[in-house]
């Protein structure tokens, strides 16, 4: 068994009995009345846990309307890039991680050792669904994330290599090099490992942000070379958007035939996922490109005016809500994104759970991302 899929347990099994059988369950779209009505159950506990111990979020909770969805309040995710909140003692932080590159606006988010495991094993969950736990295959890595570096916390780094525990690597490349005194794009170095990896036996895993394979795609195509054909079985896992290079976006479809084109994976075996530093639930696209909501959150859009819950198919800010962490008052989080929602048999992947569009970011001037930040390394590089 992969060791993310390892059991591990709440801090306090008489306080949260209902977030550990929650984030215990296996299936990650299970839904119907049994799973909402554990989810609500594990939501009180939840906020008893933070305004039993976080003064801040009592305050909040006290002053919530009983007749909101959980009663849990509302929290901006900009609310942690000027914040530091916890809702346990330091010493018992296992990890710390910062939401943003190089410069900027930071979220400080903190992590005991339940809130970082139980995120980790919805991961492995999704991936086990997929089929992408491959302990018997080795792959090779191209990561389009910042290589390791002495300091380095930010929280797509860590993710991008935790994701390299679910094959054994033959080799790793990144994308964005390692200089000493920062970052830097490598667009030949990406150019170079892909043609090698095309040579190979081994399958390929892509895994970052994806507006630095599209320029590595572009940079093969001004360069003349000929399409390649990686290993069958590779996989492209994208996440941290496009913010910085708004202009030069072009849409998922588009990038995934060019993918397709250029190094010969399947669109079934690209996707893109969304998550955050600030809340950690793993979004994940499924075989039809649709960002499903798992059985251990729920999503919601809110007017950009009022805050209200909109309707199916309306605009607005994305609301992500999940009990599973202990560490941070963070089980409400108002994102900076807009987005919209369709219901799960909107779809017809076959999963039921509602799925969410992410259309751009609002209050872009103060609302940097690590998409943004490593979109400056870029600057005069492509």
């Amino acid at each position: 068994m992969n060791p993310h899929l390892a059991p591990v347990g709440v801090p306090d099994p008489t306080a949260l009995p209902h977030v550990q059988r929650l984030c215990d369950l296996a299936d990650p779209y299970a839904s119907g009345p049994a799973e909402d009505e554990l989810f609500a159950s594990a939501m009180a506990e939840i906020n008893a846990w933070h305004a039993e111990r976080s003064p801040f979020f009592r305050a909040l909770h006290e002053a919530t309307p009983p007749a909101r969805p959980y009663r849990t309040p509302l929290v901006h995710a900009n609310f942690f890039k000027r914040h530091e909140v916890l809702s346990v003692p330091r010493d018992d932080i296992e990890l710390h991680l910062t939401s943003s590159g190089t410069t900027g606006q930071k979220s400080q988010m903190f992590f005991d050792r339940w809130t970082i495991r139980s995120a980790q094993r919805m991961v492995a969950r999704i991936f086990e669904r997929n089929g992408w736990i491959t302990p018997d295959q080795e792959v090779n890595y191209l990561l389009y994330s910042y290589e390791p570096a002495p300091a380095l916390n930010l929280g797509t780094s860590f993710t991008d290599n935790y994701l390299c525990d679910f094959a054994p690597a033959r080799t790793v490349e990144y994308a964005l090099r390692n200089t000493g005194g920062g970052h830097e794009f490598d667009p030949f170095g990406c150019v170079a490992a892909l043609r090698r990896f095309a040579a190979d036996d081994a399958p390929v895993r892509i895994l970052g942000f994806p507006a630095f394979l599209f320029f590595t795609l572009e940079r093969m195509r001004a360069m003349g070379l000929p399409p390649l054909r990686l290993p069958e079985g590779s996989l492209v896992v994208l996440g941290g958007g496009w913010k910085g290079h708004a202009d030069r976006r072009i849409g998922k479809d588009e990038l995934y035939a060019r993918v397709t084109e250029q190094l010969g994976i399947p669109g079934e075996r690209v996707r893109d996922t969304f998550g955050s530093v600030e809340h950690c639930v793993p979004y994940i696209e499924c075989d039809r490109h649709r960002l499903h909501a798992p059985v251990w959150s729920r999503v919601a859009i809110r007017s950009t005016r009022t805050l209200e819950p909109l309707p199916y198919g309306e605009p607005g800010y994305l609301h992500l809500v999940s009990p599973y962490i202990t560490s941070v008052p963070a089980q409400s989080v108002v994102m900076g994104d807009l987005a919209s929602l369709q219901p799960g048999e909107a779809c017809g992947c076959g999963l039921s759970t509602p799925w969410f569009t992410v259309h751009g970011r609002a209050g872009v001037s103060r609302n940097r991302s690590c998409a943004v930040a490593a979109a400056e390394l870029m600057k005069g590089m492509s």
